[in-house]
């Protein structure tokens, strides 16, 4: 059987068609547009994304057994804000995850609701990007509007109700609303009550392997599919992007460097710090998951790499530092470009170079750039740490970790294993794996990541290595709390 993975992102939607055993038939891509009606506005057209969806999957089939497939799921871009009337139609473009125009509204979530107060509901601090801003924010400036909303719902989701008729969401994707009791999986009444609605106007919860329905008649025909397809909640795209990588089970853990950086913790217990510096969040394996956001990790690279030093030579560049140079650079690099999320969550902090002289080489400044990125993924690691969470190994994906100094330094720095996956197709990938438990060609997430994916080659830390990083760590971890109070003279 053939099953069928989506991955609704920001600029593009991504299929993906996967056959039982875990082997890619087939991927599509389909681009649509991005609205910046102000500055620091983000906003698309729902209709636009369907559209792109029903010519996706047509072209994804077109050369396989129509009959063979079975199931739907989804990755998507969180925390956008989708509302429909009483007739289901789109009253406005959906407000996405980038949009920062709620700013005002964050920060009455953050100082007057308050941090302790949102964590109790939530298990979160408010973000700008996340759901429950939005709303406020159209209460007060689109009332109109938010007095026609009959139901609130996230990106991925619009998809899954155009498909089966089905008002739904999962418990992955809804945690990133600052709607949803994350430790209990259920909608947040105190939340409702700050935000003006009522809970009557949220989507039914699904774990994100259960199936919600299956695709309309009409839906099935315009498709070429059959109506006993069977479509699935799907997960947000980091919890999706983990299924693909099997980071599912307790102790678990992926890190991405995409453009921002990830971490990403399973753990079969629910868990928050208590400064809230990591996501916490379900996960689409039925259990929980933290998550630190680094907001620059390859951008630092291609930053200072392409349009500093003007060359595209990262190869070559990376080759000149040798293993005895690592955790002995006198230069730090803290890579903060586009302020910082995890886990000192200031937008006003910025980058900087730190510790150069009259014989500081152009390779040093390189070699900083990279154990920049892994220092602040080891903030976030050590946070994760603290809980009591026992990590001995991670998965890497992501462009920024191209090459073999990336891995040999994350390895070191964190002092565990890096696994690295024979694929990298995130999201989509882990839609069709929970397309196929759904369907029952596996019992559970955990057996379908068991079963499915590979890991291509692991990079163990030298204890030399990780124990020369070990001092540099803790000089880099003093760096921050030293110099934050001057990014407010800097802005």
């Amino acid at each position: 059987m053939f099953y069928i993975g989506i991955d609704l992102g920001t600029s593009a939607v991504k299929l993906l068609l996967m056959e039982s055993s875990g082997k890619i038939e087939n991927i599509v891509s389909k681009d649509y547009p991005i609205e910046f009606p102000h500055p620091g506005w983000s906003q698309q057209n729902p209709e636009d994304w369907w559209k792109a969806v029903k010519e996706g999957v047509r072209e994804l089939i077109k050369d396989v057994d129509k009959d063979k497939v079975a199931g739907i799921s989804f990755g998507g871009q969180m925390h956008g804000l989708v509302v429909l009337d009483k007739d289901d139609k789109v009253i406005r473009p959906a407000i996405l995850w980038n949009d920062g125009r709620t700013i005002k509204e964050t920060e009455y979530l953050n100082n007057v609701i308050g941090k302790e107060k949102l964590s109790e509901y939530c298990a979160n601090i408010a973000f700008a990007g996340f759901t429950a801003p939005k709303i406020l924010w159209m209460k007060e400036n689109e009332p109109d509007n938010f007095n026609r909303i009959a139901k609130i719902m996230l990106p991925k989701d619009y998809i899954a109700y155009m498909m089966t008729g089905v008002h739904c969401t999962d418990v992955s994707d809804a945690s990133g609303m600052l709607l949803f009791d994350v430790k209990n999986k259920k909608w947040s009444k105190e939340m409702c009550d700050i935000c003006g609605i009522s809970e009557d106007k949220l989507a039914k919860i699904f774990e994100s392997y259960e199936a919600v329905g299956t695709l309309k008649p009409d839906v099935a025909e315009e498709l070429g599919l059959s109506a006993s397809v069977k479509v699935a909640a799907g997960a947000g795209d980091n919890a999706a992007a983990a299924v693909g990588t099997g980071t599912v089970g307790d102790g678990m853990c992926n890190i991405s460097l995409g453009t921002s950086g990830t971490i990403f913790i399973s753990s079969n217990d629910f868990c928050v710090d208590r400064f809230n510096a990591l996501h916490a969040f379900a996960h689409a394996d039925g259990h929980y998951h933290l998550m630190g956001c680094m907001l620059s990790a390859a951008s630092c690279k291609n930053w200072f790499y392409e349009h500093i030093l003007e060359s595209k030579d990262y190869k070559g560049m990376e080759g000149a530092i040798k293993d005895d140079m690592l955790g002995n650079n006198k230069v730090f690099f803290l890579p903060y470009l586009m302020g910082e999320r995890s886990p000192h969550n200031n937008p006003n902090a910025r980058g900087m170079f730190i510790g150069m002289s009259m014989d500081t080489s152009r390779t040093d400044m390189i070699q900083s750039v990279v154990e920049g990125v892994s220092f602040g993924i080891r903030d976030s690691f050590e946070v994760a740490k603290s809980l009591g969470l026992k990590i001995d190994r991670t998965k890497i994906v992501g462009g920024g970790s191209k090459g073999e100094l990336p891995k040999k330094v994350m390895a070191n720095v964190l002092g565990i294993s890096v696994d690295v996956p024979e694929n990298e197709q995130g999201p989509s990938m882990g839609g069709a794996m929970l397309a196929a438990v759904a369907c029952g060609e596996y019992s559970s997430v955990v057996e379908a990541a068991s079963k499915i994916v590979k890991i291509s080659s692991t990079v163990e830390p030298d204890p030399e290595i990780t124990k020369r990083y070990e001092e540099a760590y803790n000089k880099f971890k003093q760096i921050y709390p030293t110099v934050k109070d001057l990014y407010n003279t800097l802005l």
